[in-house]
C-alpha cells in the first residue's frame, strides 16, 4: 500500500508569486486544523527555498531518522508531523538543479515519508505554477487547493494564474485566502487597508469561487513566525488565533463539499 493512501485529505496552500505569506498561512492552517483534533503533516514542496524548519521551530541541523536505509520519519513540532529539504541539507546551501532533479526529490520526500494515518496533509507548495505543480497534480489525489493572495493588483494576477493551473489539471480550488487585508493600528485602532481592498473578492467571483479567509497584516505574525512559533500556536493574540481558525473551519467544510459532489453520481439520459 502507498503511504499516501493512509492519508485522508491532501490540501495544496499555493500562490501564484512569492511573498503574500504562503508558508506562514500554511503552517497557521495546519497547526489550526490540529487544535481542532485533526492529525495533521505539513510538506514543505519548495526545495529551492525551503522555509518550513524556520517557521516551525526545528533547530537547523535537526534530521529525520531513516528507516530500514531509505523512509524518513517525520519530525514532530507543534503537534504536527513535519518533512522538508530543508531537514536534508544544509541551510545555506543552493539548490543549483534543474527541474527534473527538483521533482524528483519533491517525490521522494513526498512518497518516502511516514506518515502517520493523517486526516490532512497540507502541503506548502513553491511560488508559481511550474513542474512540482504539475507533477503533485498528475500523480496524486489532491483534495483541493487553497490560494493565497494579497489584495493588491499584481499579486491578484498571479493568483490567477494559479487558479488557472490548478482548473486545468481538475483540483478544485477550495477558496481564496486574503493575506495582509487590513492593518489595525495598535496605538489607536484604525483600521486602514494598506494593500487596497476588495481584491479577494474580485477574484473569487470571477472563478466563482469562496474567500475563505481575511487575514490580517500585524507585526505579531511575523515575530511568532520568526521566532519558530506560529502566531497560532503561541496564542499571542486571540483575534488573529480566530481568524487562522476560521479558515482551518472553512478548508474543512470546503473538503467534504467535494468529496461529497465527487461521489454525486451523474445521471444521463439518452435516447435511443
Amino acid at each position: 500500500m502507498s503511504r499516501l493512501e493512509k492519508i485522508k485529505r491532501i490540501v495544496c496552500v499555493a500562490s501564484g508569486k512569492g511573498g503574500v505569506g504562503k508558508s506562514t498561512t500554511a503552517a497557521n492552517l495546519a497547526i489550526a486544523l490540529k487544535l481542532q483534533g485533526f492529525t495533521v503533516g505539513l510538506l514543505d514542496a519548495d526545495i529551492y527555498g525551503p522555509s518550513l524548519p524556520l517557521v516551525m521551530g526545528i533547530p537547523a541541523g535537526t534530521r529525520p531518522q531513516i528507516k530500514d536505509q531509505r523512509v524518513m520519519l517525520p519530525l514532530v513540532a507543534h503537534g504536527v508531523e513535519c518533512n522538508s529539504m530543508g531537514f536534508l541539507v544544509d541551510a545555506k546551501t543552493a539548490m543549483v538543479w534543474r527541474a527534473p532533479m527538483v521533482v524528483s526529490a519533491f517525490n521522494q520526500i513526498l512518497n518516502d515519508t511516514e506518515w502517520s494515518e493523517l486526516d490532512y496533509l497540507i502541503i506548502d507548495m513553491p511560488p508559481g505554477t511550474g513542474d512540482i505543480q504539475l507533477s503533485l497534480a498528475q500523480n496524486v489525489a489532491v483534495s483541493g487547493a487553497v490560494i493565497v493572495t494579497t489584495p493588491q493588483d499584481i499579486a491578484l494576477s498571479d493568483a490567477r494564474k494559479g487558479i488557472e493551473m490548478f482548473t486545468k489539471v481538475n483540483v478544485p480550488i477550495l477558496g481564496v485566502v486574503e493575506n495582509m487585508s487590513v492593518h489595525v493600528c495598535s496605538e489607536c485602532g484604525h483600521a486602514e487597508a494598506i494593500f487596497g481592498s476588495g481584491g479577494g473578492d474580485r477574484l473569487a467571483q470571477d472563478y466563482e469561487v469562496d474567500v475563505i479567509g481575511r487575514l490580517p497584516l500585524d507585526i505579531a505574525i511575523r515575530e511568532q513566525t520568526d521566532q519558530g512559533t506560529p502566531v497560532v500556536a503561541s496564542d499571542a493574540n486571540a483575534a488573529i488565533v480566530e481568524a487562522y481558525t476560521s479558515l482551518a473551519q472553512a478548508v474543512h467544510a470546503q473538503t467534504l463539499a467535494q468529496a461529497e459532489q465527487a461521489e454525486r453520481p451523474t445521471l444521463s439520459v439518452v435516447d435511443d
